[in-house]
């Protein structure tokens, strides 16, 4: 469930951007998003293909763009200036969910307790996140929304604010036993009593992406999408061997997302 800080957030959010419309004059524009979520953590063996086709998930969102180069309020373009041409203000309220195994070759051959306890264990991680990225075209922006059929690269980087609920299990019974869990994950970690967590919990991360926009009409562009998210937290898959005595565990959680969208222009 989502908690009622992020609520507040949103409402406050979406409040501001309302607010800066109303009184700076700019357009505005809605959209959603959806697409396969790529969640790299650590379940799994790094760098390896089945770990990156196995442990993917979907994404889905909101997206509100702040249009500088537009006045809704008279119907007309803003005076030219390289910002109002070439930049727009994305804001955006999504969620993914990806279900987690361990993949690779610690996985695979012969039926060692170790191999067994891998095999067994899984876990997934579900995520709202809220915010912000400043999207640049380097084409111009009123060039591309006067002519139908015609494309509109961009590049972006913001960052959002997260809320996680990550769960790790096993079929061979409760974690946190020498039976049931994989030596490594036993160890405590940040003043946790394990290397594993289920918990819920907030987190900042960082998005960059790059994609383009097609233009179906004066009123609707299609999108498409490719992210990098990443989170200033290892927790976020609700796995973190301790970093001191497991060198491999060198990365924070992140994610690549590819995502499809539609974008209405609001006059």
């Amino acid at each position: 469930m989502v908690p009622k800080s992020i609520i507040l957030f949103c409402l406050l959010f979406f409040g501001f951007s309302n607010v800066a419309i109303a009184q700076f004059g700019f357009s505005h524009e809605i959209g959603v998003i959806a697409g396969p979520v790529a969640f790299q953590s650590d379940y799994g063996e790094r760098y390896d293909l089945s770990t990156n086709a196995g442990n993917t998930g979907y994404g889905i969102g909101l997206i509100h763009y702040l249009n500088f180069s537009y006045k809704a309020e008279c119907n007309c373009y803003t005076p030219e200036t390289y910002f109002n041409d070439h930049f727009k203000l994305r804001s955006e309220l999504s969620y993914n969910k990806t279900k987690l195994e361990h993949f690779g070759r610690w996985v695979e051959g012969n039926n060692s307790l170790g191999k067994q306890q891998l095999r067994a264990m899984t876990g997934s991680t579900a995520v709202t996140n809220i915010g912000m990225q400043l999207e640049y075209f380097p084409w111009s922006i009123r060039d591309f929304t006067s002519r139908i059929e015609s494309w509109g690269p961009f590049i972006s980087l913001g960052g959002q604010f997260s809320y996680y609920n990550a769960e790790a299990s096993s079929t061979l019974g409760k974690l946190g036993t020498p039976l049931t869990t994989f030596p490594k994950y036993l160890v405590p970690t940040d003043d946790r009593p394990f290397g594993f967590s289920t918990e819920s919990n907030s987190v900042w991360s960082v998005v960059t992406s790059v994609g383009t926009r097609y233009k179906l009409s004066p009123l609707q562009d299609l999108m498409v999408d490719l992210r990098f998210q990443y989170y200033f937290s290892n927790w976020v898959d609700g796995l973190n061997p301790n970093p001191t005595f497991f060198k491999e565990n060198k990365a924070n959680d992140w994610l690549v997302w590819f995502n499809v969208g539609y974008i209405y222009y609001l006059q």
